[in-house]
């Protein structure tokens, strides 16, 4: 196993709030972020739902302007996130000049600076018009770049660009870092666009679901009656490190990230499997030591597609079925927080874990054949929690899940 990986800090920018308070406010009380963006529409979607994520109003306060003008919308999503997370972590800018910290986001696009650039050159047929940001802002390392840069972050530093799984495979990942002495301490997370552009392809697919006259009804995972997924986006980060670094430094220890699993499905490269998400969750079980019977709360991956939710459900119900692990989709609140939400996730899992409840699977009103008999809940549960399995599964066949314990 190795050394011991806890939480000492955590930070979101999402559709649920922008401070964990609000955030936490919003889980237990069952409190949707989507809302119908009319720009969406006017562009040319079928549907103008997704979460609304407010925009970060960044100052030379905050950074200088030459540092501005690289940020994509993802990275400064990223850069409120994890400035709260070093904040919680007790981690200032004098503990970074002096230790190696290392930084490991999930991020799988960039399209805003993509477009804008094609569109100028369109125009204006001359690369000088571009200036000096675009190059930062359309790699898909966009984020880490530019957290590696701010905050003066010399260690591990890369990008994980796996889907729907990338939140999840950047904790994975910066767990076993550290497990094996490589790194004391690493920022975690993922990053989500939500401009215009960045989802036209998803919605050209159909996936999206097109009940814009009840948009806080539309996500609907597990429900028989879902008839797509809502994107939205924003930012979670996490200060992961060595129990016993941070017991040394007298940090606040959040929770523990015990196990890690994954696969990849094999087959299609849009199609879900039960085999590939039973996979992922039994090696996490296995790496954190615990059964089926250990899990209280499963935050499902269940993004509110008829064929996804399907799939899942099927493995669920292989391992839990007739467990007491309670089982709820929080983008049933947030709609597809897509590249960050196997990160924005293990905020969620964790503040219940601290707040001792389970958020709702709300709209969940009439189960199909395949959730049916799951104890999925889509009310506020009131209980204490200690150990949580957390889901996400992506294009291509990625999947990633995690165990944290309180």
């Amino acid at each position: 196993m190795g050394r011991r990986v806890v939480i000492t800090g955590m930070g979101i920018w999402s559709c649920l709030g922008t401070t964990l308070s609000e955030v936490t406010e919003s889980l237990e009380q069952g409190r949707s972020g989507i809302g119908l963006d009319q720009d969406r529409l006017k562009y040319g979607y079928r549907s103008g739902l997704c979460g609304i994520v407010p925009e970060p109003q960044l100052t030379k306060k905050d950074l200088d302007r030459h540092t501005r003008a690289g940020l994509s919308q993802e990275a400064r999503y990223a850069f409120m996130a994890s400035r709260d997370a070093f904040r919680q972590a007790g981690v200032d800018a004098d503990y970074l000049q002096h230790h190696e910290v290392g930084c490991i986001f999930g991020n799988d696009s960039s399209a805003e600076p993509v477009i804008e650039s094609a569109k100028i050159m369109d125009e204006k047929h001359d690369s000088a018009m571009l200036g000096y940001g675009h190059v930062f802002q359309s790699m898909n390392s966009t984020v880490n770049m530019n957290l590696c840069t701010i905050f003066h972050l010399r260690g591990i530093n890369f990008t994980v660009s796996a889907a729907c799984a990338s939140g999840s495979h950047s904790i994975g990942l910066g767990m076993m870092m550290i497990r094996q002495g490589l790194q004391d301490m690493v920022l975690v997370g993922g990053a989500q666009e939500s401009n215009i552009y960045a989802m036209a392809s998803f919605d050209a697919l159909g996936a999206f679901s097109v009940r814009m006259d009840e948009p806080t009804k539309a996500s609907r995972p597990f429900d028989k009656d879902r008839d797509g997924l809502v994107p939205s986006g924003g930012a979670a980060a996490l200060v992961l490190e060595d129990y016993d670094h941070a017991v040394a430094r007298g940090a606040t220890i959040l929770a523990e990230v015990c196990g890690y699993g994954f696969s990849s499905n094999g087959g299609g490269i849009s199609t879900p499997s039960d085999g590939g998400c039973r996979i992922a969750m039994e090696r996490a079980m296995a790496d954190a030591g615990v059964t089926a019977d250990d899990i209280d709360y499963i935050n499902a991956h269940a993004t509110s597609t008829p064929q996804g939710d399907m799939y899942e459900a099927r493995a669920l119900g292989e391992l839990f079925r007739g467990r007491r692990a309670l089982i709820s989709s929080t983008k049933s609140m947030t709609g597809h927080e897509c590249w960050m939400a196997g990160a924005s996730e293990a905020v969620y899992c964790t503040l219940m874990m601290q707040h001792g409840f389970v958020a709702p699977n709300v709209n969940f009103e009439h189960p199909d054949e395949d959730s049916e008999g799951l104890n999925i809940t889509p009310v506020t549960v009131h209980t204490p929690l200690h150990t949580v399995l957390s889901n996400s599964f992506g294009f291509g066949g990625t999947n990633a899940a995690l165990v944290l314990r309180k």
